[in-house]
């Protein structure tokens, strides 16, 4: 998801090549964010909605997420925020609405699997807690 027109062609066929030899698998979603951004995500879609639905109170809020480069994608459960920052950077920002955070100080190359496991473990205690 993102700008990928502005990566050179080569890049933008390997891209194009990876998303079609997955296309048919199941069991995980990933995305990959190249030159993304959040608020720009957002008004793409807002420029993409209104000339499909020039009359703006057809638009509603599937309709509008249908036009996001995550569209079809389930919105993330939770969002893994490494480096000590406390906040999205622009990231995911329609998405995230609903989405639990979990913070850690350690940087992103040395997040780890027990790190990992440490931050579904919290995820899970938090739905216990929302449905007890």
């Amino acid at each position: 998801m993102g700008v990928l027109s502005n990566f050179p062609e080569s890049i933008q066929d390997i891209m194009r090549k990876s998303v079609e030899m997955t296309r048919m698998n199941t069991g995980m979603i990933i995305n990959f964010a190249m030159n993304y951004g959040g608020k720009a995500d957002i008004i793409q879609a807002i420029h993409k909605c209104i000339e499909d639905h020039p009359n703006s109170s057809e638009i509603t809020e599937d309709i509008m997420e249908s036009y996001l480069y995550t569209k079809g994608c389930p919105a993330p459960d939770l969002i893994i925020r490494t480096s000590g920052e406390k906040r999205l950077s622009n990231f995911l920002l329609w998405q995230s609405a609903q989405s639990e955070l979990w913070f850690t100080d350690t940087l992103w190359p040395d997040f780890n699997l027990n790190l990992l496991l440490s931050a579904i473990d919290d995820y899970r205690e938090r739905k216990v807690r929302e449905y007890a």
